[in-house]
């Protein structure tokens, strides 16, 4: 006997990946910053970036499933109907974090990192040796 699915469809994960947008973006990161020269305390607004960890976390605060590695690495082949949905919620994820990170919402050095961007530059160091006559 097969072992059923958390998530019953793909259409169904797609709408719960809408609801966490929704959520996600309706529900900024409330920041305590100070301005002036008499540093006056104000609060602002600071945009929450998508994640799959986040979109994790708010599927099990919601009680629908502890952990989508099964779906989003379709084991077995068992989530083949599930892949087109997935590819989308990781490029999704992606796309914001990366867009976020080039206008300057989200921080461009973690953006960079989780997303594999880090600028790579090759260093050579050449060791010649000298001999003094004594």
């Amino acid at each position: 006997m097969g072992r059923n699915k958390y998530i019953e469809t793909p259409e169904k994960l797609k709408e719960y990946f809408l609801a966490y947008q929704k959520e996600t973006k309706s529900n900024p990161f409330i920041v305590k910053d100070w301005v002036g020269k008499d540093a006056t305390d104000v609060f602002r607004e600071k945009e929450r970036p998508f994640t799959i960890e986040g979109f994790e976390c708010w599927l099990a605060d919601n009680d629908i499933i502890e952990d989508l590695g099964d779906y989003l690495k379709n084991k077995d082949n068992r989530y083949d109907d599930y892949a087109p949905i997935c590819s989308y919620i990781k490029k999704f994820t992606r796309k914001d974090q990366i867009e976020g990170g080039m206008a300057g919402i989200y921080n461009p050095s973690i953006t960079q990192r989780l997303n594999n961007l880090v600028e790579k530059t090759q260093n050579d160091v050449k060791v010649t040796r000298f001999e003094f006559d004594e």
